[in-house]
């Protein structure tokens, strides 16, 4: 099953409430009280964002966290990416030559494809998106047919363009 690990649910549940914050910082512990996540493994997960550009700390009695720059230029596929590493749909890459079936592997390249897939729809939604969902009160819905729907919006990828 192709599912977020915990620690990329908190990064964007907290990147998605430092984004509708505006201009002013969030603390670590005041995004942990609000959306009930354990304030210790959020300060890492912070931190991660931190070190890869995505949020600034701004430290003092009023300190916090801020986007680094704006909502609209960071995707769900950077912020993965920066909790989790390249997302992997199998265990083997390239060049693996740790599987047994690598040379004969005749769904190699089809899933590299639908790995491509996928990360480009995570590239297309970006923290403004969650930010704006966030306040229209929707309902992420599951992958759909064709590519996969954001709280009611396919979102596009090769060979699909449909609103549900």
């Amino acid at each position: 099953m192709l599912r977020l690990s915990k620690k990329t649910d908190y990064a964007l549940i907290s990147l998605s409430y430092v984004a509708s914050m505006g201009n002013r910082p969030a603390s670590a512990r005041e995004i942990a009280e609000r959306h009930d996540i354990p304030v210790e493994l959020l300060a890492k997960v912070l931190q991660r964002l931190v070190q890869r550009g995505v949020l600034k700390s701004q430290q003092g009695f009023h300190g916090g966290y801020l986007l680094a720059r704006p909502a609209d230029t960071v995707t769900v596929a950077e912020v993965v990416e920066a909790i989790d590493g390249p997302l992997q749909l199998t265990v083997c890459g390239t060049t693996d030559e740790r599987c047994e079936q690598f040379s004969k592997c005749n769904i190699r390249d089809p899933l590299h494809r639908i790995r491509d897939r996928i990360i480009g729809a995570l590239m297309a939604c970006t923290v403004s998106e969650l930010v704006q969902e966030r306040h229209d009160d929707a309902v992420a819905m599951p992958i759909a047919i064709g590519g996969i729907a954001i709280a009611g919006r396919k979102v596009s990828v090769p060979g699909t363009v449909k609103d549900l």
